[in-house]
């Protein structure tokens, strides 16, 4: 199928925004919302002007290259200095507030969907529980809004999404299998070797690769503009590299991210990176959200059934907030502070490309209910989300002027 039109459509549809692009900042309509919405009314559902396949090659290499990116850029944005500063509340709500995310969502799915085997229902919370803030970006980027918790939603969203990867890939691999114990036990050891071949490469790309940018940026070799795009280079190599040895190259690409931030010392690089994500990385997830819209909301609506959506409103409240606040526990925030920062878990483009990553490597065939649910989670949140964050901010700054101490800092 010839997908010209779409990606004219979709050039099209980003060039149009952005003339208004400011004028949609001092709105509660996001562009994601934006996006999302044209998507469903030029698809199947509505005018029906675009039909395009979700295995097909346009949207495969798009998933691929958008979570390379976004894996590396997320993780190389990462400022070393403020996450020790900041350390006990990031540490807490990824190594237990995710964890028990994970848990909850996959025990809540059994109570739901009894009839789906665990591997399905387990990859179904996995997928869901990464977040993005870039859902509500009035929130991370409102001056209303206390500093330090901009920044705990902000690196819990950068780096959730690259530790949910390995479990992701887990459940992908032991839903291939389809034999007896040696064929499992095979796949176990060629998943830890992916998982460790990656990480490592990975790691090892984004350190040298930091280290050189620092070097000759610091003597005046390298300008900003090529200090932006090297972001984009080390991530494909990142990938590439990890592949060619048999390593998980999504793994690599945010193991280098990680390590290209934690060893660059200069702080005007890790802003140059992070334009390359606010700019060339928000077009490809633009494209994205729009390809979502158009080719998975279609196929999910006739398995929206009320247990779907009753699974899509537990995780965006319960499955998120309950964890977020066993994880916040001791930290003397007030009941505001937690509901606020455990509400601002939106699921977004991460859940989004894993997916379609899924969707690309196991079909659509047999999967059918779980990946419905995932989209119809993922459309709540980008239009609840969306429209909430402005009135929210406004309301939470409110609340915390009422109390100066509500936000301690942290020494610990």
């Amino acid at each position: 199928m010839n997908d010209h039109p779409a990606i004219i459509f979709a050039a099209l549809m980003i060039f149009i925004y952005g003339l208004f692009s400011k004028v949609s900042d001092r709105s509660p309509v996001t562009s994601p919302m934006v996006f999302v919405a044209m998507g469903i009314l030029v698809g199947p559902l509505a005018f029906d002007y675009f039909h395009m396949e979700v295995r097909g090659e346009l949207i495969h290499i798009l998933t691929e290259v958008t979570l390379i990116l976004i894996l590396f850029v997320d993780a190389s944005t990462i400022n070393p200095k403020q996450l020790i500063k900041d350390r006990a509340v990031p540490i807490r709500l990824l190594g237990i507030g995710l964890p028990l995310s994970m848990a909850l969502g996959t025990l809540m799915a059994y109570l739901i969907f009894p009839d789906l085997g665990i591997w399905m229902l387990l990859l179904m919370a996995l997928i869901l529980s990464p977040t993005d803030a870039a859902l509500g970006q009035a929130v991370v980027k409102s001056e209303k809004v206390p500093e330090q918790i901009r920044r705990w939603i902000s690196v819990e969203s950068g780096l959730n999404d690259g530790f949910a990867l390995p479990p992701v890939f887990a459940c992908i691999a032991a839903l291939s299998v389809t034999t007896g114990a040696p064929e499992e036990h095979h796949w176990f050891l060629f998943l830890l070797q992916q998982i460790i071949f990656g990480a490592v490469v990975g790691g090892l790309v984004g350190w040298v690769g930091g280290t050189l940018v620092e070097i000759c940026s610091n003597k005046g070799w390298m300008n900003s503009t090529f200090q932006r795009l090297v972001s984009g280079s080390l991530a494909i190599l990142c990938f590439v590299i990890a592949e060619m040895i048999h390593g998980n190259g999504f793994i690599a690409a945010f193991a280098g991210g990680l390590m290209l931030g934690l060893g660059t010392k200069t702080s005007h690089i890790r802003e140059r990176i992070q334009e390359f994500g606010e700019a060339e990385g928000q077009q490809l997830i633009l494209f994205v959200f729009l390809i979502f819209a158009m080719v998975m909301v279609p196929q999910a609506v006739e398995y929206w059934d009320v247990r779907a959506w009753l699974y899509a409103i537990l995780s965006l409240t319960v499955i998120r907030m309950l964890p977020v606040a066993i994880s916040l526990l001791g930290r003397g925030l007030n009941l505001s502070t937690v509901l606020f920062v455990g509400w601002f878990g939106p699921r977004g483009i991460a859940s989004i490309l894993y997916l379609l990553l899924v969707a690309s490597v196991l079909g659509i065939e047999g999967y059918e209910q779980i990946l419905s649910v995932i989209v119809l989670t993922v459309l709540l949140s980008v239009f609840l989300h969306g429209m909430s964050a402005v009135p929210f901010s406004n309301r939470f700054s409110n609340q915390t002027v009422a109390k100066s101490k509500n936000v301690p800092q942290e020494s610990d």
